[in-house]
Formats: structure tokens, C-alpha cells, sequence
């Protein structure tokens, strides 16, 4: 890019807030405020904080990055509320719907104010190393110029998509957001089943490590469908074969799968209470 990111204000610097500001960093946001209670530093210009009210009121992002944990978000909105009337909010809270915290913002916010701009986004962490992908949705009263912003400002650390209804936004949750979790735990699987049948562990972890990794880095760089990568390692009779009939099997991973992203979709609806319609 060839301009600096605007000053960002990013409240909540754990691992999806952190994981998103290393991703920045490279980029070179200007000075920006994180808030952050357990963090220990952060490189100059920017500053870290303990809390909202150490930020100076005249401080003016150009966006606000909302990454706290859902359930402490309300507790930090009354002190929030004055960035927000100048401001768009960029929410990365797991199941959070854009209506139920923008009506929490609203209410924290001085009589005769707009309703504040919200954009909706799910990262992961592979921000951190510029590999994430992060779905958005931006209703109005988000502009173009916002989405714009957020677009770039996502754009530092990996691929963006949009979506037009925020009730696929629960899937995208279980599916990207959630997703590293499922890929480290077959890679996980994978060395502790070569342990369990004789290979020296940091062997079994090795190959394990590389495999995950190589076969990703290989999807990413051919462009071809992960089906398609599938087939192209399958022989015939061969062991590749033998493997994924036990795996491919309707009551193995399709089921087990299935299972897992619609307890974790269910899990973001929980998090943000009744949906509103869409």
C-alpha cells in the first residue's frame, strides 16, 4: 500500500485482536491506541493502554477495531461511545449481531447522534502471518467509503469476502473463524497416530507439520479445488484409497464434520442472544 492505515483504535488485543494488529504492523498503521489489560507492549508510535478512558478524548481513528471478548463488549461501550459518534466500528465479536450491538452503542451515545456505523467481520488468526481470511458484512448506515476502509485495512493481512445477509455469518464463524482449530488438530492427529504406531516422535511431528502445511501451500498455488487435489494423490487400490474409504464413509468425517461446524455455528448464535431478521 501506498499510503500509511489510517490511527486505529483497537480495544481488546488478545489472540484475534493480536493475531489482526501483528498482520497491521507490516503495513505501518499511523500512531494508533490499543486497549489492552493483559498485553505488555507494543512497538512505537502506537500505545498501549489499560483502558478507554486513558485514550485522549481528542484522538480521532479513522476506524475502531472492537475485538474484545463477547461477552465483556458491553462493559466497554459507555466509554467507547464518543469514538464511535466520529467514527466507524469494526466489530470481530464472535456472534454479535451488527442490530443487537449497534442498539448497545446507540444507547451509550449523546442524545441527537446518527446511529452509529457498523461493520461485522470474522477473521482467523492465520492474520497474523498475512494468511487470514475474514468475511464482512457492512448494512447501512456503513457507507462504501467504510467498507473501502475496512477492505483495506483487512486486506494487510490476508483474503476478504463479503456476505449480504448476516445470518450466514454463524457458518462463516464455524467454517474460518474456527477453522485453524480443525486443520492444527489433524495435524495433531496425524503425529500422535505415527507415535502410537512406532515413529520417533519428533519425526512423527515432522512430517505431520510439513504435510499440513505443504498440502495448503499446494492448494493455494495450483488454484485447483480441493476435490480435485484429492483425486490427483489418489491411486487406484493404492493406500491413499484404502485410507479414505474408512474416512469418506457417510457415518465418519462428512457426519462427524457436519456435526462440529452446527455445534459451532449454534454455539454463535448462543453468544448474541435472538437474531434479528434478515
Amino acid at each position: 500500500m501506498s499510503e500509511l492505515l489510517p490511527p486505529l483504535l483497537l480495544v481488546g488485543c488478545g489472540k484475534m485482536g493480536g493475531a489482526m494488529f501483528d498482520g497491521w504492523l507490516k503495513e505501518g498503521p499511523a500512531p494508533s491506541f490499543i486497549v489492552d489489560r493483559h498485553r505488555d507492549s507494543v512497538p512505537p508510535p502506537h500505545q498501549l493502554v489499560r483502558s478507554l478512558d486513558a485514550v485522549p478524548a481528542s484522538f480521532r481513528p479513522g476506524m475502531i477495531v472492537l475485538a474484545t471478548k463477547p461477552q465483556k463488549v458491553d462493559a466497554v461501550l459507555p466509554a467507547l461511545a464518543p469514538f464511535a459518534a466520529h467514527a466507524p466500528v469494526l466489530s470481530v465479536l464472535a456472534g454479535r449481531t451488527v442490530e443487537s450491538l449497534a442498539t448497545a452503542l446507540n444507547a451509550c451515545l449523546p442524545a441527537g447522534s446518527g446511529a452509529p456505523a457498523i461493520i461485522r467481520a470474522m477473521p482467523n488468526t492465520p492474520s497474523a502471518i498475512g494468511q487470514g481470511m475474514t468475511v464482512c458484512y457492512a448494512p447501512p448506515p456503513a457507507t462504501s467509503a467504510d467498507r473501502r476502509l475496512c477492505a483495506r485495512l483487512l486486506s494487510a493481512v490476508g483474503e476478504v469476502a463479503w456476505i449480504d445477509h448476516e445470518d450466514q455469518m454463524d457458518m462463516v464463524t464455524a467454517i474460518s473463524g474456527s477453522g485453524p482449530a480443525y486443520v492444527f488438530l489433524l495435524a495433531e492427529l496425524l503425529e500422535q497416530v505415527g507415535i502410537n504406531h512406532g515413529l520417533p516422535a519428533p519425526l512423527a511431528r515432522q512430517i505431520a507439520r510439513q504435510t499440513v502445511a505443504g498440502s495448503g501451500a499446494l492448494m493455494q498455488a495450483s488454484g485447483l479445488d480441493a476435490a480435485t487435489l484429492r483425486q490427483n494423490v489418489t491411486s487406484p487400490g493404492g493406500t491413499t484409497q484404502q485410507a479414505l474409504a474408512v474416512l469418506m464413509a457417510p457415518d465418519a468425517w462428512p457426519a462427524t464434520l457436519d456435526a462440529a461446524l452446527a455445534a459451532a455455528a449454534r454455539r454463535a448464535r448462543e453468544l448474541s442472544g435472538p437474531q434479528p431478521v434478515s
